[in-house]
């Protein structure tokens, strides 16, 4: 009898325990973050600094965020699952250090999105680009729409340095206020 009441209480530590450690996982990971569309979210983790502090200068800061250029807009479920998969894979990338050259680099499923998005909010400069195709016709492309629109507009929005060491203090992303 002693024996199944010790038991209970070890039963009820341990699964107290574990509640706790979830809870501390998801509030020192700030996981509840990752549910907004706020871009201070992309700097949780300090490998994301860079793109910030170069998206805070550009001139999409004002009219797109991160979540505008880089998920799908179709549903939030497309949403949530794209950021998780983009998070697990940048996790997986600096834990592991898989990145070449400390450079992060968007995936083809990140860029399919990327590019979407740009045609998305670009449509009119897009069709108009398409329209007079012959005139635009460079690089041995055979359709303007194959070829992604950052080969031409490679500062856009994230300036010309993108190593995870780019920004001075990288530890600490500065907010500009407006």
């Amino acid at each position: 009898m002693k024996t199944d009441k010790l038991m209970k209480y070890i039963s009820m530590f341990s699964i107290l325990g574990m509640v706790g450690m979830f809870a501390y996982v998801v509030q020192a990971s700030k996981m509840m973050s990752y549910f907004s569309e706020d871009p201070k979210v992309c700097i949780n983790c300090h490998s994301m600094n860079t793109q910030y502090a170069t998206w805070q200068h550009s001139s999409h800061r004002e009219r797109a965020t991160c979540v505008d250029c880089h998920l799908p807009r179709e549903s939030l479920v497309d949403k949530l699952l794209a950021k998780s998969r983009d998070g697990f894979n940048h996790s997986y990338a600096m834990t592991f250090r898989t990145y070449l050259d400390n450079n992060i680099r968007a995936s083809k499923n990140a860029q399919q999105r990327i590019q979407a998005n740009c045609i998305s909010c670009h449509q009119e400069m897009v069709s108009e680009i398409t329209a007079r195709l012959e005139l635009y016709r460079t690089g041995g492309a055979t359709n303007t729409l194959e070829r992604k629109c950052w080969e031409c507009h490679r500062n856009v929005p994230h300036g010309r340095l993108r190593g995870l060491t780019t920004t001075p203090d990288n530890l600490g992303v500065k907010e500009i206020q407006i």
